[in-house]
């Protein structure tokens, strides 16, 4: 078992951890990682004072994506299952630790992995600013830069919400979210911020725990909104669409984590159960669970604007390795490009690293991911549908299996029409 500390500078870690974390903070020596360091200082500039739950919900997702990253995959018995033990330094430590069996039930769907957290004092808690700014904002929401997100946004805002919207900045996508956030609510708060996680050694780079860093920092402006206490809770929007979050296998090689769960119901669920029993008033709210990114282009209530900005919005799951282009061939490039097609719009996408997907090769039509949808498809004509899914839709996770079927299929057909129409099929 692996151990990892993380905690603010001047509080101890407890003896025997392998890789320790400077929380909030910067590495004081090469042995050392750090995690966190820049999101305080940029809280303080926006004037806004987090509850202090918060604060601990937020260093608690830190602390789970510097494990992540600073825990490899290739030690493990398994070349994948990691044993972790998690030490982190929160203002609440009693209470964690009574939260700590949802947590690590939340993680081992998430990761794979089997952790194991324990909780201590001297966790971080800024003084508040002076003047607090308390936002009139009334919902929180994603907007990372991608084509959900973007259309999801329009869609609060058409609907006649002001939306706080949280970026978790990622490469070569800084520029484009602020720009979608002025031509989205231009008046509405935009928080950008990064974890900047810093291993001590070498990174993994699977980092199944991501997700964790968006929903850390949307609880965190979610309390600072005017509302917050105020009602029932306070919505936290994640517009993803249903096809990608429920990640069925395309083939047996990808079961369980070896496809993401950044979003998958069961673990939003999860998640939700420890903000209830936190005393977090925060709702975590996807509505596009059961439906295709095709069906959210095609019914965004904003769509001279969606036509506008979509061709700048970012999908690849391989963007910084492919020279900040979008590569056209891994399996959210190729959601992404079958989606034009459902909407009936043309692709705006700057030219794709490899976009004639029909060329033969092991970079075009032989390349794994196109691949591996080329045969989802052939085991649904062949086999039927239940084959293909299996146990992935099994109501006790997903919720409504008859949703979570149909909307797995017509995402997987428009697949299949793109495919078809670049000659891969």
């Amino acid at each position: 078992m692996t151990t990892v500390g993380c905690a603010p500078t001047g509080t101890p870690l407890p003896p025997g951890i392998d890789t320790p974390f400077v929380l909030y903070g910067h590495r004081s020596s090469p042995h050392i990682g750090a995690v966190g360091a820049t999101i305080p200082p940029v809280v303080r500039a926006l004037n806004l004072s987090p509850a202090a739950r918060a604060w601990d919900f937020l260093s608690i997702a830190l602390s789970v994506i510097a494990a992540d990253e600073s825990c490899t995959r290739t030690t493990s018995a398994d070349g994948w299952t990691r044993q972790i033990k998690l030490t982190v330094a929160v203002i609440d430590p009693l209470f964690w630790s009574t939260a700590a069996p949802r947590l690590e039930e939340a993680l081992r769907f998430l990761t794979a992995d089997i952790w194991r957290l324990e909780f201590i004092g001297g966790g971080y808690l800024p003084a508040p600013p002076n003047p607090v700014k308390v936002r009139t904002e009334d919902v929180v929401c994603l907007l990372s830069g991608g084509m959900d997100s973007l259309s999801g946004a329009m869609d609060l805002v058409a609907d006649g919400h002001v939306p706080f919207l949280v970026s978790q900045i990622a490469k070569g996508d800084k520029h484009d979210q602020r720009s979608f956030a002025q031509r989205i609510a231009k008046h509405a708060m935009h928080l950008q911020v990064n974890h900047n996680a810093s291993p001590p050694g070498r990174s993994e780079r699977s980092q199944r725990a991501r997700s964790m860093m968006f929903f850390g920092v949307g609880v965190l402006a979610a309390t600072c909104l005017q509302r917050y206490g105020q009602g029932p809770h306070v919505e936290l929007f994640v517009p993803e669409n249903g096809f990608i979050s429920l990640n069925v296998p395309l083939t047996p090689m990808r079961l369980g984590s070896l496809s993401t769960r950044t979003t998958h119901p069961f673990y939003l669920s999860k998640l939700q159960e420890v903000l209830d029993v936190a005393g977090l008033s925060v709702r975590l709210v996807n509505p596009y669970q059961y439906k295709t990114k095709g069906e959210m282009l095609a019914e965004c209530k904003n769509q001279p604007l969606l036509k506008q900005l979509i061709g700048s919005s970012t999908s690849c799951g391989r963007y910084a390795r492919t020279g900040f282009r979008q590569c056209g061939r891994c399996v959210p490039c190729l959601v992404r490009r079958a989606s034009f097609m459902k909407w009936g719009v043309a692709d705006t996408t700057p030219k794709y690293k490899y976009d004639a997907l029909g060329t033969p090769g092991r970079r075009f039509r032989d390349f794994d991911d196109v691949r591996s949808v080329a045969v989802a498809v052939h085991t649904v004509d062949t086999r039927g549908v239940e084959e293909w899914i299996g146990g992935a839709l099994n109501s006790a996770i997903v919720g409504n299996a008859a949703l979570a079927q149909g909307v797995a299929e017509r995402g997987l057909d428009e697949l299949r029409k793109f495919l078809q129409v670049q000659g891969v099929l």
